[in-house]
């Protein structure tokens, strides 16, 4: 019996190709399912794989294969129906006495097609459900990325390109090869010489001996001579390494409401909508800091765990948390100094009194900064005074979104457009 062993470098991952060309082909189903199992799922299981069926009439591929085709005469017995030249129709999909596959009866009889399942992991989870996103006018400090490469000098190497090249190390190299190659026959050289020049001055030496030492120096001689003054392996080229560094820094923003207007549903949708952006953000830039705020009558700056679980009640005043912002970025963060970004998330209610005072802080103290800044209201309501200003500064200035979000399934849609890719 014979046995095969599997020593491919990558025999854990034998299938990583195909799986990519797998995802690749059926994207547009995937991103799909990708897009509502978002809404499915709870806070704290957002950023896990998920299992993706796809309807198997969608991942049916073309074939060839030799089928009937011409005319044929056939005979069948006993028929008292048809007649030379008639046309027998089709028979209906299920009731044949063929192989065909058909969805399952009523009855329960028979078996039907279940859907392809296809499991991503965490990672292609992300990768597809933030594909084609951005922090919007990042371009405006022509940056791609929070996180540049820095060329520095890691030693050397054997490999390299000819402007690379160390000139000294390689002939130091070159050196140490031809005196280990030479060194003994440069010995024995010089001894032969010595012994020719003695044998020259003693009279009577016989003539063939003295030839003999000559043929054995001129051959050493030549030996020597073939010794390369500099070969392949004495180059030595000059070792560059990438580290990172930060080229520009950047932090995000987080205001959400807690007062007693926003139920528990309002606020889970609230979360979710920030979950997202959090992944989003440190999924896509490693040198961003997130300031999160909580606001009712008064705002407060807490840690991630106290933003998303924590519960409060009251009021609202949402200039509050617009002050306090204001403040830790005046403190902190240095507008020429930090790309600001920031988020809200409210069902729109607020001091009548209290919204004008957002529309001047905005307009005044807080858009001139921020790269951009997204607010979205969550509720089922008509729009109120606060909806109003934020959406009247929107008309005028193009670094602030407003989105309505009125249900958990207009949340991953309203996110993407909140943070797709501009135009350039």
């Amino acid at each position: 019996m014979a046995n095969f062993i599997d020593r491919r470098l990558n025999a854990k991952g034998k299938s990583t190709v195909n799986r990519q060309r797998f995802i690749n082909r059926y994207k547009q189903q995937i991103k799909k399912a990708v897009s509502d199992a978002v809404t499915r799922r709870s806070v704290t299981d957002v950023d896990k794989g998920e299992k993706i069926s796809i309807p198997t009439r969608d991942i049916s591929e073309p074939m060839f294969h030799q089928g009937k085709g011409g005319v044929r005469d056939r005979v069948h017995p006993g028929n008292d129906q048809f007649t030379r030249g008639d046309k027998i129709d089709r028979p209906p999909g299920g009731s044949g006495g063929g192989s065909g596959k058909g969805e399952a009866s009523n009855s329960g009889e028979g078996e039907g097609d279940d859907d392809f399942v296809f499991e991503i992991s965490k990672d292609e989870y992300l990768e597809l459900l933030f594909e084609d996103l951005e922090l919007p006018n990042l371009q405006k400090n022509r940056l791609n990325k929070l996180v540049e490469y820095q060329i520095y000098r890691a030693g050397f190497t054997n490999d390299g390109v000819p402007a690379n090249i160390n000139i000294v190390r390689s002939l130091r190299s070159s050196l140490a090869r031809r005196i280990a190659m030479s060194a003994s026959k440069k010995k024995l050289l010089k001894e032969l010489e010595q012994e020719l020049a003695e044998l020259e001055n003693i009279p009577g030496t016989k003539a063939e001996l003295i030839l003999d030492l000559k043929a054995q120096i001129e051959e050493l001689k030549q030996k020597i001579a073939r010794v390369p003054f500099i070969d392949t392996f004495d180059l030595r080229f000059n070792n560059y390494a990438k580290r990172e560094i930060p080229s520009s820094q950047a932090v995000m923003f987080c205001l959400m409401d807690v007062s007693g207007s926003m139920d528990q549903a309002t606020k889970d949708m609230a979360k979710r909508f920030y979950i997202l952006l959090y992944l989003f953000l440190t999924r896509t830039y490693k040198n961003l800091e997130v300031v999160y705020i909580r606001h009712h009558t008064q705002a407060k700056e807490v840690d991630e765990h106290e933003f998303f679980y924590s519960q409060e009640t009251g009021g609202t005043i949402v200039s509050s948390a617009l002050k306090l912002m204001h403040e830790i970025q005046q403190a902190r963060y240095p507008a020429d100094e930090w790309n600001i970004y920031a988020a809200q998330a409210s069902d729109g209610d607020n001091w009548a009194d209290d919204s004008p005072t957002c529309r001047q802080l905005l307009e005044q103290k807080i858009l001139p900064l921020v790269r951009y800044y997204s607010y979205i209201e969550i509720t089922n309501r008509a729009h109120q005074t606060l909806w109003r200003e934020y959406e009247s500064l929107q008309q005028h200035y193009d670094n602030i979104a407003v989105q309505h979000i009125r249900q958990a399934e207009d949340i991953y849609p309203v996110f993407r457009e909140l943070f797709k890719k501009q135009a350039v």
